[in-house]
């Protein structure tokens, strides 16, 4: 019987509410298809600043490494916190475990309202690949004269060819298993050294992979046509920055921020994989049980393809599908009214009941 390490990072906001519905799906696909998870919560984040003065220990990649995978909830505080604080350990684990490939798909489902006229269930399904390891978020830069009136912020940012060049190719892959289409964002005429670099990279890859349709555009027209025609696009890839912003218009276009999973994955699995939703800690809702924990289920799911349980993945999809389609409960994102404890009760509940998988 197989047997997976879990490491549970809640951490701050509806991160807290969203990750049980996760992990109570989780125990269900266990249940049904016979594999064992070994789940170890953390609590970093506000709650460990609070206590400690750190929102996570000195050692905490060294703790994390041991792990099959990771499952992150939502970090953030603001009203207590920076943003740049909280976020710290999540930049931190996607370098250190070389975690390079941020995945995100986004498909609008079977009874979803997708917020552009004319888009039906199906209609639009792209997969975001956003490089995760360097470029516009590697910690390069700094402040000058600080508090002062000529105060200076110098951000750089930093793309090689080395990460740029393994970002293409898994995204052709990608694109291979799809539909073979790809779409890389560049600004070029804007950004004459990185974006040159990534159209000369681009380039120089394509030939490896003539059964991909590869084109590239100016990320600020590739964003027009996100609203424009969405059924045009498959696989997008994209820089760190670019690949972030993309990948919540794709989340918006398809209904919800709270259907939205993604993945940073080490595809030579030299370290653990992280897995979250794409939406951040919502304090505006958080405690309130009204979060939609569907980004994170779906995100648990493609924690189990990642770790070889492919069946259950499918499994814990098509009950997510299930419970859209029939539509009795919807949390407020969805204008519904239904609870965070019930919507992860019911898709949990369908896991065990699905014939179709």
């Amino acid at each position: 019987m197989s047997s997976y390490h879990i490491a549970l990072y809640p951490g701050d906001g509806i991160g807290l509410e969203v990750v049980p519905e996760a992990v109570k799906v989780l125990h269900a696909a266990v249940r049904r298809f016979g594999f064992v998870l070994h789940c170890t919560e953390f609590d970093w984040g506000q709650r460990y600043w609070q206590a400690t003065g750190m929102v996570a220990p000195d050692n905490f990649l060294a703790q994390l490494r041991e792990f099959d995978a990771i499952f992150l909830g939502a970090l953030g505080d603001p009203a207590h916190l920076s943003d740049h604080i909280t976020l710290r350990p999540l930049i931190t684990m996607r370098q250190a475990f070389d975690q390079y490939a941020c995945v995100r798909p986004a498909t609008l489902l079977p009874g979803v309202q997708s917020p552009l006229a004319g888009q039906g269930a199906g209609d639009i399904d792209l997969l975001v690949i956003r490089e995760n390891s360097e470029g516009e978020y590697a910690d390069a830069g700094g402040c000058f004269r600080e508090g002062q009136a000529d105060e200076i912020a110098l951000q750089t940012a930093v793309h090689s060819r080395k990460g740029i060049t393994r970002i293409l190719r898994y995204a052709f892959c990608q694109a291979q298993r799809r539909r073979g289409r790809l779409m890389m964002a560049t600004k070029s005429n804007a950004m004459k050294f990185s974006m040159v670099l990534w159209d000369r990279l681009f380039a120089e890859i394509s030939p490896e992979f003539p059964d991909v349709q590869a084109e590239k555009m100016h990320v600020d027209a590739l964003s027009m046509q996100f609203v424009r025609c969405p059924q045009w696009l498959d696989v997008v890839v994209a820089s760190n920055l670019f690949g972030d912003i993309l990948s919540d218009l794709a989340a918006a276009i398809t209904g919800s921020l709270g259907l939205a999973p993604s993945a940073n994955i080490n595809p030579e699995r030299t370290a653990p994989s992280l897995f979250e939703p794409v939406h951040g800690s919502a304090p505006d809702i958080a405690g309130k049980g009204i979060a939609n924990p569907i980004a994170a289920i779906r995100s648990a799911a493609m924690m189990l393809d990642h770790l070889g349980e492919g069946i259950a993945a499918r499994a814990i999809d098509l009950a997510v599908i299930e419970h859209l389609r029939d539509g009795a409960l919807r949390t407020a994102d969805l204008g519904g009214t239904a609870s965070t404890v019930q919507v992860g009760d019911d898709i949990a509940e369908r896991i065990g009941i699905s014939a179709e998988i």
